[in-house]
């Protein structure tokens, strides 16, 4: 697992050297997917190769979660939804990202900054001993002194492991409001909020950061190491 969120990381690496204006969302979402293949390939020569595959979209297509990549050029000012998923043997990791193209508007930017405010206080909740469902009552709270619950979608994560959105995953360990699960060490879940502004809106589109955690005895592990928020990622190539 710790490898695959590896191999995210570099997959983000490489979808960012090919963030542009011109660039397509296919194209970009190609480099990613074959440098995490390659990767696979080169530290486990003998696995099984399937299911690895890149989510890349731009614009107001970053307003659902999982929306297809499409041939849509990308533009100045654009927010972009980077999403990574190696698959190595079964083993099923992600790294998901918000990005801008060049510059970000000062509505958008406050949207984004809300988001990343949740996820960083999403990560010091877990820990062994607390329960799913009390994670999510005190997001929803600061999402609401934010203004911007009413915006948020789904879960904040979710189990990790030998899975993917295929072939299932555990219905008991997903970061939403009716699990009360207790977190344990050596459990692997992720933090995932997420918040979406509807077209014609001022900062339209999904915003949206996703890491990956193990639990240790009295915290946890972010193994997904690729940056996250405003002063990281507006890309500027």
């Amino acid at each position: 697992i710790k490898n695959g969120a590896r191999i995210a990381d570099l997959g983000a690496e490489e979808i960012v050297k090919h963030i542009k204006p011109g660039q397509s969302e296919i194209e970009i979402a190609i480099q990613g997917r074959d440098r995490m293949e390659r990767e696979i390939v080169t530290t486990y020569p003998g696995a099984e190769y399937m299911d690895t595959w890149v989510w890349f979209q731009s614009g107001i297509n970053t307003d659902g979660a999982h929306n297809p990549k499409t041939n849509r050029k990308l533009q100045s000012g654009d927010i972009l939804s980077l999403n990574t998923f190696p698959m190595i043997s079964g083993y099923y990791t992600a790294l998901e990202r918000t990005l801008f193209v060049d510059n970000v508007d000062d509505e958008s930017l406050k949207a984004w900054e809300a988001n990343v405010k949740v996820h960083k206080r999403g990560l010091e909740l877990i820990k062994p001993g607390v329960k799913c469902s009390e994670i999510c009552a005190e997001l929803n709270e600061l999402f609401a002194e934010l203004g911007y619950l009413q915006y948020r979608t789904f879960g904040y994560g979710h189990s990790f492991g030998m899975l993917s959105h295929f072939y299932g995953r555990e219905a008991g360990l997903e970061l939403r409001e009716d699990i009360d699960t207790v977190l344990e060490k050596n459990m692997v879940i992720s933090m995932e909020p997420m918040i979406m502004i509807p077209e014609g809106k001022p900062g339209a589109g999904g915003y949206r950061e996703h890491d990956i955690l193990v639990i240790k005895e009295d915290g946890a592990e972010n193994i997904t190491k690729f940056p996250f928020g405003p002063e990281h990622n507006v890309i500027k190539n």
